[in-house]
């Protein structure tokens, strides 16, 4: 039996198109990143240009003319400044400079240039939230407690250890007859505070030890990191990931959080547990003042620079507080990270048609922002993968991801779908998380892995056969130089669903609307925009064939042309989608529009 909308569902569709077409304000006067399609590379897996194993900015220059033919807006460099590497890159150690394994400012430069030659934009990854503690400031800070840095960073006297009520976390920690000041955690274990002798004191670290958090409560502290921004804007770099930006302030009183110590010999607390307990470290409302003086910051530069948020957040709400809320005065882009990493996140109809309904209803108008990889989670094909239609899976998280009125953030490797390759043994690991908490915890290497060019030796990545992490075997058959020859691919998926959002122009300026609130195999949305053809996408989420008939109102006097399908055999015709399992189709009201 064919799938029908109701009367009462259309009547509602038809009714809210009328109603957004009426109140539509996006035009090609937009800023560039209101409809980018943003691309995360990580330098140290990406392109090896010297062959000394690791990838470099050189490496990255070398496949500009790839990213361009893919048709990506603009690239994110995860942290490529001097650092001892701890944390790989997200522990600085000179926000002004290039680490010598990634090149130098030079080649930089010419990145920089080489891709704005190709329309591509470049966004640096900016971690304010603590140092390295190689960083001079931290050292200078670090030495004594009347030297100029002295209150640049987090600094506590503790507790005496024989003071009542201690946390257990604080015991473990004792030094000198101190211990630290309340049970507060470091997200990668044990107490987020260490002692320094020098100062008789403890540092607090919401990460490792050897990332120390800055005190923005000291204006100098802010100051001296709006400076490093100017040096990077002056450079003509057109804006900034911000990494772990809703850690940055801590509660003055420093009052213990929430207790989360099993004793009863249950499951530990898992992370999203632990961060949504970090009542006192974490989302602090200091930090909205603060995003508005940024913003005020970059929105003085020419050319539409953009700050883009790590925001993983409780519900639509929250987010929309990171915009500004209807001001639209803090971030441009916060991450919405809730579609493809919220609790309950999974390959359905339901999920996804209340995230990007949420996304579209409850942020002010302001342009949601998708993200559904990235290189601290497992890739998504292995997450809402079924093991058996994981590529078909992936081309519809791919419609998903660029085809609502969203800006778009993927991962490289995720449009050839590359796989979470998680190291089998503890020796194999290299991310500091998986060394401290095998085998519970493995570690972030396996979403980190170089980049497959080709079915060659290293993957086309690298001329040294020791690379940095090993690439996964099945290199052989995903890879670039196979999935651009084949029509087929999920690479060519990727690259036909990125030029529709830039030929059609309902995909670039009209609103999202769904056209069934119930159907719970079939993803079926329209993009509505004034005087120009309405788009529809249908995704078949389940394993069964579907028939969805899309009343003739939805269409007017159109009929449903195809533009790209994931299976031959899905098609539209007249006003009816046939989908195979696990199909997506794109499909266009041909000959007219719902409104002029």
């Amino acid at each position: 039996m064919p799938l029908r909308f109701t009367g009462v569902c259309l009547a509602a569709a038809v009714a809210s198109m009328a109603g957004i077409l009426s109140a539509l304000s996006a035009t090609h006067a937009d800023p560039w990143w209101a409809h980018a399609v943003t691309y995360e590379i990580y330098p140290r897996s990406f392109a090896d240009s010297n062959g000394d194993g690791v990838g470099d900015l050189n490496g990255i220059a070398e496949h500009l003319e790839y990213l361009k033919a893919l048709g990506v807006d603009a690239i994110w460099i995860a942290p490529m400044f001097p650092s001892p590497q701890v944390d790989f890159g997200y522990d600085i150690s000179d926000y002004r400079s290039v680490d010598p394994q990634f090149g130098t400012l030079a080649d930089l430069d010419r990145l920089q240039a080489e891709a704005k030659r190709r329309g591509i934009h470049l966004i640096l990854d900016l971690v304010l939230n603590h140092t390295s503690d190689k960083h001079p400031w931290f050292i200078e800070s670090a030495s004594s407690r009347e030297n100029p840095r002295a209150d640049w960073y987090m600094w506590s006297d503790g507790l005496p250890v024989d003071t009542p009520g201690l946390a257990a976390i604080q015991r473990t920690n004792a030094v000198d007859g101190r211990v630290p000041p309340n049970n507060w955690t470091s997200l990668f274990g044990g107490s987020a505070w260490e002692w320094v002798p020098a100062r008789k004191q403890f540092y607090y670290h919401m990460f490792y030890k050897q990332q120390p958090d800055l005190n923005w409560c000291n204006p100098e502290v802010e100051s001296a990191m709006f400076d490093v921004m100017r040096f990077w804007l002056d450079r003509g770099i057109d804006g900034f990931r911000l990494d772990a930006i809703q850690t940055i302030y801590e509660d003055p009183k420093r009052r213990n959080e929430p207790q989360l110590e099993r004793t009863d010999g249950s499951p530990p607390p898992t992370l999203d547990q632990i961060i949504a307990s970090k009542i006192h470290t974490v989302n602090l409302p200091e930090l909205h003042g603060l995003m508005r003086r940024m913003r005020a910051l970059v929105d003085s530069y020419p050319g539409n620079r953009v700050l883009v948020g790590e925001t993983y957040l409780a519900n639509i709400a929250e987010l929309d507080q990171w915009y500004g809320g209807a001001a639209k005065d803090e971030l441009h882009q916060p991450m919405n990270t809730l579609i493809g990493f919220g609790d309950g996140a999974t390959y359905s109809a339901a999920w996804f048609r209340t995230a990007i309904a949420q996304s579209e209803s409850g942020l002010h108008g302001s342009m949601p922002l998708f993200v559904f990889d990235n290189h601290d989670n497992p890739r998504s094909i292995d997450r809402f993968g079924d093991g058996e239609h994981d590529t078909a899976i992936a081309k519809g998280l791919a419609a998903v991801l660029l085809l609502p009125r969203v800006s778009a953030l993927t991962y490289y490797g995720a449009e050839i779908g590359m796989r979470t390759n998680t190291p089998k043994r503890r020796e194999d690991v290299r991310d500091p998380i998986g060394i401290v908490g095998w085998p519970r915890e493995k570690g972030r290497d396996g979403e980190r892995t170089p980049m497959q060019w080709t079915a060659g030796p290293q993957a086309g990545f690298s001329s040294n056969p020791k690379t940095w992490l090993p690439v996964n075997p099945d290199h052989v058959s995903v890879n670039v130089a196979t999935e651009r020859a084949d029509p087929a691919s999920l690479y060519n998926w990727f690259r036909h669903l990125i030029a529709l959002r830039r030929t059609e122009p309902a995909l670039r300026d009209g609103n999202t609307i769904m056209l069934d609130k119930s159907d719970p195999n079939v993803l079926v949305f329209a993009r509505v925009a004034p005087s120009t053809r309405e788009v529809f996408v249908a995704i078949n989420m389940s394993g069964e064939t579907r028939t969805v008939e899309v009343p003739p109102a939805a269409v007017g006097n159109a009929r449903l042309k195809s533009l790209v399908a994931s299976d031959p055999q899905a098609r539209a015709r007249a006003n009816t989608f046939f989908l195979p399992p696990f199909a997506t189709i794109v499909a266009a009201a041909d000959n007219g529009t719902l409104h002029n």
